[in-house]
C-alpha cells in the first residue's frame, strides 16, 4: 500500500579533500499517498540526489525523510535500502536479457510462492497493457514495451513509493509522449505515490500533480499542473 513521504529540512552533502560540499540544503516535502511529484530542473540542481537519499544510497547530514510512520532516514539513523519499500525505476530499462519478461517482473517476488507470484505477475502484466507478452524476451520487446515490464517489475513488490529517475529519457520523442501518459494511468490506477525527477518539461507536466522547480539544491517554487 502506497504511503505518505515527508522530507523535513534535508541537507545532502558530499565528502571532498577541502571539506563536505552540499548539494541540496533545506530541502523539505510532503506528498500526500497516490500523489506524484516531480523535481524539475538542470543537471547538478541536486534533484537525484534527493531522489537517491530517499532510496538509502545517500546519508542524510540534518533534517529526516518519513515514509508513512516509519522514519528512514536523519543524521542519527539510517535505514537500509532493501528495507525502505521503495521502488525504483531507471533511464535504463536493466530487463535482465535472458529472463522472460514475466520473470522479469517476478524477480522482486521471491519471497512469494509460486502460486502467488504468477498471480501477481499477472496482474502486474496486465496493469501495464502486456497481459500477452509474458512469455517473450526484452529483445522481442519494443523500448515503450521494455519501459512497462520495467515499471511493472518495479510495482510488483507493492512499494509503498516509487521513484523514477528520467525513465523516458532513451525514448524517441513520440513514444515517450504517448508513454509519458501511459505511465501516469497506470500509477494513478494503482493508487501509487511516486516521484519523478526530469529535466522536459513537457514530461513533468503531463506526468505530475505538483512539479518543485529546483535550483542550487532548493525548491525555488512549486507548480500545480492540470495532468
Amino acid at each position: 500500500m502506497s504511503s505518505p513521504l515527508h522530507l523535513d529540512s534535508l541537507q545532502l552533502a558530499y565528502d571532498t579533500p577541502r571539506g563536505p560540499h552540499t548539494v541540496v540544503d533545506g530541502f523539505s516535502l510532503d506528498l500526500a499517498a497516490g500523489e506524484i511529484a516531480c523535481l524539475f530542473g538542470p543537471s547538478g540542481c541536486g534533484k537525484t540526489t534527493v531522489l537517491r537519499a530517499i532510496a538509502g544510497f545517500e546519508p542524510v547530514r540534518a533534517g529526516t525523510i518519513r515514509l508513512g510512520d516509519a522514519l528512514l532516514s536523519s543524521p542519527q539513523k539510517h535505514l537500509p535500502p532493501e528495507q525502505r519499500r521503495v521502488g525504483m525505476m531507471f533511464q535504463e530499462y536493466a530487463l535482465f536479457p535472458h529472463l522472460s519478461a514475466a520473470k522479469n517482473v517476478a524477480f522482486g517476488l521471491r519471497r512469494l510462492g509460486r502460486a502467488a507470484q504468477q498471480t501477481r505477475v499477472a496482474e502486474m502484466l496486465a496493469l501495464v497493457g502486456l497481459a500477452e507478452a509474458g512469455e517473450r524476451y526484452p529483445h522481442e520487446l519494443s523500448g515503450g514495451q521494455q519501459q512497462r515490464i520495467a515499471l511493472a517489475r518495479a510495482l510488483a513488490p507493492s512499494p509503498a513509493l516509487l521513484l523514477l529517475d528520467e525513465p523516458f529519457s532513451n525514448l524517441d520523442g513520440g513514444t515517450r509522449e504517448r508513454l509519458t501518459a501511459e505511465v501516469r494511468g497506470i500509477l494513478k490506477k494503482a493508487g501509487q505515490t511516486a516521484i519523478l525527477v526530469t529535466h522536459n518539461d513537457a514530461e513533468a507536466h503531463a506526468m505530475a500533480d505538483r512539479i518543485g522547480v529546483m535550483h542550487g539544491g532548493r525548491v525555488t517554487h512549486w507548480l500545480e499542473t492540470a495532468a
